[in-house]
């Protein structure tokens, strides 16, 4: 077994296309670990509980939840999820790191979420950083959160420290 392969497939099925397995999520985004597996055996990827249990604790973002016997995504879904996350008020500053091809239409547009449920926003520089780097060439950009915030943005973090908001408007980010 391949722990990114496989960390990459779960992201897939656990975020974008349950489907493509024959699984289906519930209304919070939770599969049943069982179900998952066979599903997986199904479609060439034969991983034992064991396995599992060994991508989920080595993923270095720590991507997926895993309770009992259900596993989830935290974030980053494309389906809809309800994630049952309570707003949180966020540090009065977080990052987001991004190609620097993608800088005109951010300077323009802000950042908007695209086909996901949310912008992902990161605590530190450092993590924002990796997250950029992923795609080559990249920027990272402070976000003014806390005056998003008093502005009326909601924000939201998961278990693994990943900021959530839906939008963030040009004016609260600065560029390098």
């Amino acid at each position: 077994m391949d722990p990114v392969r496989t960390s990459r497939r779960l992201t897939l099925v656990l975020r974008h296309a349950p489907g493509s397995v024959g699984v289906t999520l519930d209304q919070a985004g939770w599969v049943d670990v069982p179900d998952l597996l066979a599903a997986l055996a199904e479609h060439g990827l034969v991983l034992s509980r064991a396995d599992l249990e060994e991508v989920v604790a080595g993923s270095d973002k720590q991507r997926f939840e895993l309770v009992a016997d259900r596993i989830r995504a935290r974030q980053g879904h494309s389906v809809p999820v309800d994630l049952g996350l309570l707003p949180q008020a966020p540090p009065t500053v977080l990052f987001h790191g991004t190609p620097v091809s993608n800088v005109p239409a951010i300077r323009e547009q802000g950042l908007v979420r695209g086909a996901r449920h949310h912008v992902h926003l990161s605590p530190d520089p450092e993590t924002a950083a990796r997250v950029g780097a992923r795609r080559g060439r990249f920027v990272v950009l402070e976000v003014a959160a806390a005056a998003m915030a008093a502005a009326g943005h909601e924000f939201f973090v998961t278990g693994n420290g990943v900021w959530l908001v839906d939008a963030v408007p040009p004016e609260h980010l600065t560029f390098p």
